[in-house]
């Protein structure tokens, strides 16, 4: 493993699976639950061009890379955030495997090609920009909420990103799974699958993930709901078994590559 500057306020953490470790700081926005779900629900080509977008400090590329040899491109717009990536990227010596790209998401397909991938992953900002003034740290505002990037923007990039016939995988929340859907068609993306995250069995969704097909006809598959969480505290057998690890992807009865 290379060695890597780490800075003040920064740690280093382990991912829980293949032995992957994170930088993270309590400074900028860490990784959640639902960058692990979509980088595990997504399909994945054995090999070819994946790129994530909103990519942070790097937690899907990571992941993504203990299901597949693709070559793998991050794009995050925050310099902090770009730089703590490739210096995950050094850190668990995926140098060869991963590329990370600082800059703006929408200028994407003219710098990494129009219909170059056979992926796209993207954990997008969540919320509008709210109005008045935001008593919140810029990296979590920016995580949070469409400061860079809206919805229309990251549909239409990852559209013109991927090739026909391949898939983009998104989370988002329950709410804006109609605007996810209709600005999906509106770019030629087809959903496919969807899947709803529920905190508990007697829970609302309060997480979605969805894939869609570049150019595909029309047919969507709802999946059976996951859910985190069997008591108050301990995880559900699925939900433990890929965020440790032991299973490379979330089950899909149809799929038998899984």
């Amino acid at each position: 493993m290379e060695r890597v500057p780490i800075y003040e306020r920064e740690r280093i953490d382990d991912l829980l699976t293949h032995d992957l470790k994170i930088i993270q700081s309590d400074e900028v926005f860490s990784f959640s639950m639902d960058a692990v779900l979509i980088a595990r629900f997504c399909s994945v080509p054995p090999r070819g061009r994946i790129v994530d977008l909103c990519s942070g400090n790097g937690v899907i590329p990571l992941l993504l890379t203990t299901r597949t040899k693709a070559h793998i491109t991050g794009v995050e717009i925050q310099a902090r955030l770009a730089d703590m990536a490739q210096r995950n990227v050094q850190l668990n010596g995926l140098e060869e495997r991963i590329a990370i790209q600082h800059g703006d998401l929408r200028q994407s397909p003219a710098e990494l090609g129009n219909g170059a991938f056979d992926l796209v992953t993207v954990n997008p900002p969540y919320l509008p920009v709210p109005n008045g003034d935001q008593n919140v740290n810029e990296h979590v505002a920016a995580a949070r909420h469409e400061l860079f990037c809206t919805l229309d923007d990251v549909v239409r990039v990852s559209s013109r990103l991927v090739r026909s016939g391949g898939k983009v995988a998104m989370v988002h929340r329950p709410s804006r799974l109609v605007d996810i859907c209709c600005t999906m068609r509106q770019y030629r993306l087809e959903p496919k699958r969807i899947r709803f995250v529920h905190p508990r069995a007697d829970a609302e969704a309060n997480m979605v993930l969805i894939e869609a097909l570049r150019d595909g006809k029309p047919e969507v598959r709802m999946l059976p709901p996951l859910i985190v969480y069997k008591n108050e505290t301990e995880y559900t057998d699925e939900l433990m078994e890929v965020y440790y690890g032991r299973r490379a992807a979330l089950a899909d009865p149809s799929n038998t590559s899984l």
